[in-house]
């Protein structure tokens, strides 16, 4: 008689509104975990400058004209990431994951003391090239050891798991004005990843793709320098000038068009409808955790019916709503943040997989530090048009609206690239 097949437990942690569990090992679920507890902390982060962007201001005396210059800063601070991921695809995966964990954490943490503008800025610049190094290391390894049939699923619930960061910093900011030193606070609790960081050294190992990589090309190592760190991204814009094509104005237009509208949607409830700190909470978490499940939904839609498509969908759905979320009365706007969170989610996860998965072993991680930098100059160069259509009389509304058109372009470029859903990572791209 045939064994019967064991299902894999049910972590307590996967709660069960993110939907059944697939077929997958237990070793499998438990890295699931542990990355998604990385990136569940780098989210918190990120969300802080958000909801709080109207306290920070108000600290330093940073004007209305001058918010989208500050932030556009910050975000250019993950540029150096771009040096930085592709060493992964040489030192290892698992290495540079914890060292960037390691890094947020400090420097969340030092920026609840920043005693300047400038100070507040140049930390938080430094930590963004930690949040784009880990983010990225987390997609990868994900992707690498999870089998072809649920790695959407797998990439899906990475970025369903790290939003409840935003949640948990949204439910923090509730409190903003109880808090001892405000917002300041916040950012002290950055300091908690450090307290896992043993478990997170224990539990994830290196993947087995880059082990496998890393023995085959042993000879490599000895390349050292300036040429050793070139060589992987001449060899991916030479052998895959398509894709590159394609993950490019993917990445740097969606960046530019989300990060437009998401910026300011906390500043913007909070100074034009008027609306308390935990009535914005409030929507974050509520009709944030519903849109929240948009990673597990485009994870699994594309694992059925391809990345490409779903991501177009999504991507094309995303003006219209950031039109109506700027333009309607306060009382629609939990209802317009939700299918938001859901097109934002769900286009990010689909041009995380597929700039995961369209690219060998040996270019895995110096793709995703392409992204990194093309998804760097798309956020800054959208909050810079804001600021200069706002410098220039423009109001906030018209500009964001307008500037969220460009995700329609951005989902038209996915079909630049080959579909990814049910084939194992060696049939998409192997090895030259």
């Amino acid at each position: 008689m045939n064994a019967p097949v064991t299902r894999p437990r049910r972590p307590w942690w996967l709660l069960h509104v993110f939907g059944p569990v697939p077929n997958v090992d237990q070793t499998s679920l438990t890295l699931l975990g542990l990355v998604s507890l990385a990136y569940f902390f780098e989210n918190y982060d990120l969300s802080l400058m958000m909801s709080a962007l109207s306290y920070i201001a108000a600290d330093f005396g940073i004007a209305e004209s001058q918010l989208a210059g500050y932030t556009g800063l910050i975000r250019l601070g993950a540029l150096p990431a771009f040096l930085l991921v592709p060493l992964a695809d040489r030192l290892g995966r698992r290495r540079m994951f914890l060292a960037s964990v390691a890094g947020i954490a400090l420097l969340t943490f030092a920026t609840a003391f920043a005693p300047t503008v400038g100070a507040y800025v140049a930390i938080q610049m430094v930590m963004r090239t930690c949040v784009l190094v880990a983010s990225t290391m987390a997609f990868v390894i994900v992707a690498e050891e999870f089998p072809a049939d649920h790695r959407g699923w797998g990439i899906g619930m990475v970025g369903a798991l790290g939003a409840c960061g935003f949640g948990f910093g949204a439910i923090l900011f509730g409190f903003v004005e109880r808090l001892p030193w405000g917002w300041r606070a916040l950012y002290a609790v950055g300091i908690l990843p450090l307290l896992f960081l043993p478990r997170l050294r224990r539990g994830i190992r290196e993947t087995r793709r880059f082990d496998h990589h890393r023995a085959q090309n042993i000879g490599d190592r000895g390349i050292g320098g300036v040429r050793g760190w070139l060589a992987p991204l001449a060899g991916l814009a030479r052998s895959y000038p398509r894709r590159v094509a394609g993950v490019t104005l993917a990445g740097t237009l969606y960046a530019a068009g989300e990060t437009a509208v998401f910026q300011f949607c906390g500043y913007f409830t909070l100074n034009v409808h008027h609306w308390e700190p935990w009535r914005f909470s409030l929507m974050v978490v509520v009709a944030g955790g519903v849109g929240m499940l948009g990673n597990v939904l485009a994870g699994r839609l594309g694992d059925l019916f391809g990345r490409r498509p779903v991501g177009f969908v999504v991507a094309a759905s995303f003006p219209g709503l950031a039109w109506l979320f700027y333009h309607l009365p306060g009382f629609y706007l939990p209802l317009l943040w939700a299918f938001l969170t859901v097109c934002s989610v769900s286009c990010n996860v689909t041009i995380r997989a597929l700039a995961t998965e369209v690219f060998p072993t040996s270019h895995r991680g110096t793709s995703g530090g392409w992204l990194s930098l093309v998804q760097t100059l798309g956020t800054a160069a959208g909050l810079g048009l804001v600021g200069l259509g706002i410098a220039r009389g423009a109001a906030l509304p018209t500009m964001v609206s307008a500037l969220a058109v460009l995700t329609v372009v951005a989902g038209a470029a996915l079909f630049l690239l080959p579909e990814t859903s049910g084939r194992e990572l060696e049939e998409i791209s192997g090895e030259e």
